[in-house]
C-alpha cells in the first residue's frame, strides 16, 4: 500500500493529509511553521499507520492473526494489546454484553451493501456459537480463543489510533492541532485566539449540518448512513445485537458524541446506537455534549 502525505494552506494554519483505516485523515496545525507543521503531520501519519498495521485484521503477520488463527491455543500478547483487550472486556461487561469485539464473525453473514439480501437464520445461529466474550478466557497477557472464534479491533481501532496520534503530538508542541481520522477527531487545545474548534457533522437525508464547537478533548460519531440493507421498505442498520446476530432496530441514524478521549466518545455513540429507541435517554444520562439525527 502506497502511503503520501500531503500538505495544504487553511485558514488556521497548515493541514497534512494522508490515507489510513479505510479513510482520509487529515491533521491541522494552528502555525504557519513548514518544518513543525511537517514534524506534527509525520508523527500523526506514522502512528496511524503503525495501528493500523498492527491491529489489522487483513494481515498474516500481526498479533491479531496470531490470535485470530491459534485454533485455540493461548496466546502471550503485548501490553499495548492487553490495554485494549482490557479495555473492550470493560465495554462488555457495562453494555451488559452488547459491545462485543468477538461479534466481528458476523459479517460473514451480513453485507451491507444497500441490497435486500438477508442472511438465513440458520447461519447466523451457525455464526453465534463463535461469538460471545464470556467464551474466551483473558488474565494479561494470555488470551485464549476458542476454535473459530476471533477478535475484531475495528469498533475501537480508529478512535484509539486517534487518541495515541493526540498523546505524541502533545510531547511534542503546545501549539493547537486538531486530528481528524475518518470522522473521529481529537483536539489538543483551541486555536490561537478563538474559544474552539468549529467542526462540521455530516447531515443525513437533507437535514441542516451540525457544527460543534471543540475546545479539546475527543469527538466520534457511529450511524448507519452508508452500511445497511433495505427490503420491503424496512431499514436494517450495521449496527448489529451480538447476543442475536440481527440488526439493533429503532436506532438514530446517527449519533455524534464527544468526550475527554476519542475512544470514549466513540464508545459512548456505539453504546447509544446499541439502545435502538432509548439511545436519546442514554445519552442524556452521561451528561455529555451530543448530537442525535433520526
Amino acid at each position: 500500500m502506497q502511503r503520501q502525505l500531503t500538505f495544504k494552506h487553511t485558514d488556521s494554519g497548515l493541514a497534512g493529509q494522508f490515507d489510513a483505516m479505510a479513510s482520509p485523515c487529515e491533521v491541522l496545525i494552528d502555525s504557519t511553521d513548514p518544518e513543525l507543521a511537517q514534524r506534527v503531520a509525520e508523527t500523526v501519519a506514522q502512528e496511524a499507520w503503525r495501528i493500523e498495521g498492527t491491529f489489522s485484521r487483513y494481515r498474516n503477520d500481526n498479533i491479531v492473526y496470531r490470535i485470530n488463527n491459534a485454533n485455540g491455543e493461548p496466546v502471550e500478547v503485548d501490553g499495548e494489546t492487553a490495554q485494549l483487550l482490557d479495555f473492550a472486556q470493560q465495554a462488555y461487561q457495562i453494555s451488559d454484553g452488547a459491545f462485543d469485539l468477538t461479534s466481528g464473525v458476523l459479517r460473514r453473514a451480513w453485507k451491507f451493501d444497500g441490497s435486500d439480501r438477508l442472511p438465513a437464520q440458520s447461519q447466523i445461529d451457525s455464526l453465534l456459537q463463535v461469538v460471545g466474550w464470556e467464551k474466551l478466557h483473558w488474565q494479561s497477557p494470555t488470551l485464549r480463543l476458542q476454535p473459530g472464534m476471533e477478535i475484531d479491533f475495528g469498533g475501537i481501532g480508529k478512535e484509539y489510533a486517534v487518541d495515541r496520534a493526540a498523546a505524541l503530538v502533545l510531547e511534542l508542541t503546545d501549539t493547537p492541532v486538531l486530528i481528524n481520522f475518518g470522522g473521529d477527531l481529537f483536539a489538543t487545545a483551541p486555536p490561537a485566539g478563538q474559544p474552539h474548534w468549529l467542526v462540521g457533522v455530516e447531515s443525513i437525508g437533507g437535514l441542516q449540518s451540525a457544527m460543534i464547537q471543540l475546545q479539546r478533548g475527543g469527538l466520534a460519531t457511529s450511524g448507519d448512513a452508508r452500511r445497511f440493507l433495505l427490503k420491503k421498505g424496512k431499514r436494517y442498520p450495521h449496527v448489529l445485537n451480538p447476543r442475536t446476530g440481527w440488526p439493533v432496530m429503532g436506532a438514530p441514524r446517527s449519533v455524534t458524541v464527544a468526550a475527554s478521549t476519542c475512544i470514549e466518545a466513540g464508545l459512548l455513540a456505539t453504546l447509544a446506537m446499541l439502545e435502538g429507541q432509548e439511545a436519546e435517554a442514554f445519552l442524556a444520562a452521561q451528561e455529555v455534549l451530543q448530537w442525535v439525527q433520526r
